[in-house]
C-alpha cells in the first residue's frame, strides 16, 4: 500500500488517518524517524514505557509451579558460585 503527502512551505507533512491507525499513534504520541543511508526515512512510533502488563505469564509453563524471588536468588548465587570453579 503506498500513501502519497504533500509538503507544506514549512517542509511539513501531515500523516493521514489510515497511517497512523497502522502504526498505533494517538494525538501526543511521539515518533522516531531514522534516515537511511538509500535516501529511505523509517518512521516508528515511540513507546515511553514498555507496557510491562503485556510481558504477563509469557515465562508460565502448564504443570510447573511458580518459583519464589528467594528460590530464584539461590540458584543465582549456585549458578554465580559454580562459575569461579
Amino acid at each position: 500500500m503506498s500513501i502519497e503527502l504533500t509538503v507544506t512551505a514549512k517542509g511539513q507533512i501531515t500523516l493521514r488517518q489510515a497511517v497512523l491507525d497502522h502504526l498505533g499513534i494517538a494525538p501526543g504520541d511521539r515518533v522516531s524517524v531514522s534516515l537511511r543511508p538509500d535516501g529511505r526515512a523509517e518512521l516508528r512510533p515511540l513507546r515511553a514505557k514498555p507496557e510491562v502488563i503485556a510481558s504477563r505469564g509469557v515465562l508460565k509453563r502448564p504443570g510447573r509451579r511458580p518459583v519464589s524471588i528467594e528460590e530464584m536468588q539461590a540458584a543465582i548465587e549456585e549458578g554465580a558460585a559454580g562459575d569461579d570453579a
